[in-house]
């Protein structure tokens, strides 16, 4: 079956502290206790999401990776932590417990898991600090980043040095949607995740190729959540809005132009649309992802993969490791030995 990496998996502590008893803001996730092997994870005194020890446990995801021919795991945090919307020192601290406890689980187990921090996107300054601290002193892989800054789309000037420092350093990014667009129009039928979720990625990538921060920052390197949503679909549709409306140009070229350093994870559930992917972005950019561990999960990660009709090896391997460990800027034959070589340009 070749060596399997899952890129696209979230974890989180345990013990997480209950930051709505220490700052008084109801938005804060609390992790509730339900059982032994369970919890719920609460915001605003309701239930967020209900989880099991599999989103806290790493012998319980070992044991889950070996059932499912999973041999690495890259983690990363639960959208809902990022707390883009607190006091920026408050969520530093969020975010300080998150990649603390993700670079101590890979510590112990380095070659079943790599890892993405988290930062307070909300303010560039601490949140290019803490990726400094990430990068350089922990040793993680890259960030794991939202779609939006409380509703502030990523081609805001405010970001800029956030982007600038993480091309520099070589830092890749994972976004993620998260706080989706249309709040108000999909709670019924858990629209947010079927509809919501792919639409918000597609607004942050149209935003960072149509509103110039790929071309001023080409060589960002960015893995795109669920596929990229919607936007592989939609972005002829773009760069024919980028033709036709010249007086909002912000780019010199149209929005396909920028996508060459774009990543996808695998998370489209159905080989057609991954056929797409990789006629139009190609094999090298497509990494196998399955939302571990959550309820819209693939099982067994790269299934859809395993479905693909008259592609090779040599493919096939790509997507399956290869291509991950190329965004992540590590040198797999690092890996047999617990060694997690990163290129990182400082």
């Amino acid at each position: 079956m070749g060596m399997r990496i899952d890129f696209h998996t979230h974890i989180i502590p345990e013990q997480l502290p209950n930051f709505f008893e220490k700052y008084g803001q109801e938005r804060w996730p609390i992790l509730q206790p339900t059982c032994s092997c369970g919890a719920n994870i609460m915001v605003g005194g309701k239930v967020f999401r209900e989880v099991t020890d599999q989103v806290w446990s790493a012998e319980k995801r070992i044991e889950d990776m070996a059932k499912e021919g999973v041999c690495m795991q890259v983690l990363s945090p639960i959208p809902v932590t990022f707390s883009y919307w607190a006091p920026p020192h408050a969520a530093l601290e969020m975010a300080v417990i998150q990649n603390d406890f993700i670079a101590e689980t890979v510590k112990k187990y380095p070659t079943k898991f790599l890892g993405l921090g988290t930062v307070p996107m909300q303010d560039s300054e601490v949140a290019i600090k803490e990726m400094d601290r990430c990068i350089h002193e922990l040793g993680l892989h890259g960030l794991e980043i939202g779609t939006n800054v409380n509703g502030v789309n990523l081609d805001s000037e405010q970001f800029q040095p956030f982007f600038e420092m993480a091309e520099k350093w070589n830092v890749p990014l994972f976004i993620h949607p998260w706080e989706t667009l249309a709040k108000d129009r999909t709670p019924d039928h858990n629209f947010m995740y079927t509809v919501g979720m792919p639409s918000e990625t597609a607004l942050a990538a149209a935003s960072l190729t149509f509103g110039g921060v790929i071309e001023k920052y080409p060589n960002l390197k960015i893995c795109f959540a669920h596929g990229g949503g919607s936007f592989p679909f939609i972005l002829p549709r773009l760069d024919q809005g980028w033709e036709v409306w010249p007086h909002l140009r912000k780019t010199s070229k149209p929005p396909s132009h920028y996508v060459q350093n774009f990543y996808f994870d695998s998370l489209h559930y159905d080989p057609l649309n991954i056929q797409f992917l990789i006629d139009r972005f190609g094999y090298e950019k497509i990494v196998i992802g399955s939302d571990y561990p959550f309820l819209l999960r693939e099982v067994p990660p790269g299934r859809v993969i395993d479905r693909l009709q008259d592609i090779s090896s040599e493919v096939r391997e790509a997507i399956f490791s290869k291509n991950a460990l190329e965004f992540l800027n590590i040198k797999e034959t690092n890996l047999r030995y617990g060694k997690q070589s990163i290129d990182s340009r400082r």
